[in-house]
């Protein structure tokens, strides 16, 4: 607990803290507890756990983070450089899609989709590639041999949950065409690809075996609302490569450079 006189001049100089977005800090004389979402040069904005946003000046040493006073200043902005896709690739100014490619990349649902379109739409539409989904990978050998993969024509699948002894290795494991490539993810669904943080959620939460894991987690998070509406919200709070886990991203850009690979 801080002493109450640890603003009093000679305690120790106060250090200064750039109000980035996300930045979590409490008002010392509040106590209200948010994450910066906006700050101009005389006020920041904080936004509870619960969506409750405060406005605060920018007052010396007016906020605690973890525990210790800071004072909160308005960010540098940043240099200006090249126009970045959401995937962190430079951006491509007056794109026109490439004629689509033979190969193609596989994703498991709709969900897996519309988040790879969100990231990697950018690149993709550069590179010519279609992503298509596939409703799980029960019947992944055959969807490829109906595919016919050769040189030239390249088929990249990206599966969930694709850990030792799951049943979607066991499925991965019969694929071993060279112009095929199977890479997956740890993540029981892609909305765990998604960092918490993003969410203002403190983990994605354990859902006990026998319980739908979408349904389950809705729950234990609190949300009323179907899963339909509960990936709108995950979706729409995805805006670049860096709310995604590592896990994710080093997958999908593998898939992307097997598939474009000159044959």
């Amino acid at each position: 607990m801080l002493a109450g006189n640890w603003r009093r001049p000679g305690k120790g100089k106060i250090p200064k803290v750039p109000a980035e977005p996300d930045l979590v800090v409490e008002d010392a004389d509040s106590g209200f507890c948010g994450a910066v979402v906006a700050c101009d040069k005389e006020a920041v904005t904080l936004e509870d756990r619960h969506g409750k946003r405060r406005l605060f000046p920018l007052a010396p040493a007016a906020f605690l983070l973890e525990g210790r006073p800071v004072t909160l200043v308005r960010p540098v902005a940043a240099p200006a450089g090249p126009p970045l896709s959401a995937s962190g690739s430079i951006a491509v100014e007056g794109l026109r899609a490439r004629v689509a490619r033979q190969s193609r990349i596989y994703v498991e649902g709709v969900h897996d989709a519309a988040l790879v379109e969100k990231i990697w739409g950018h690149d993709l539409r550069v590179e010519g590639v279609v992503v298509e989904y596939l409703e799980g990978v029960d019947d992944l050998p055959a969807i490829v041999a109906e595919f016919a993969p050769e040189p030239g024509r390249r088929l990249g699948v990206l599966v969930d949950h694709l850990v030792p002894g799951s049943k979607e290795s066991r499925i991965a494991a019969q694929i071993t065409s060279p112009d095929v490539l199977v890479v997956g993810h740890p993540f029981i669904d892609i909305w765990q690809a998604v960092k918490p943080s993003v969410l203002r959620i403190p983990g994605w939460p354990d859902v006990p075996r026998g319980v739908p894991w979408k349904e389950g987690v809705i729950a234990a998070l609190g949300w009323r609302m179907e899963p339909p509406e509960a990936w709108r919200r995950i979706l729409g709070a995805v805006s670049t490569f860096a709310d995604l886990e590592p896990e994710l991203l080093g997958r999908v850009e593998e898939l992307i450079d097997f598939v474009t690979e000159a044959p």
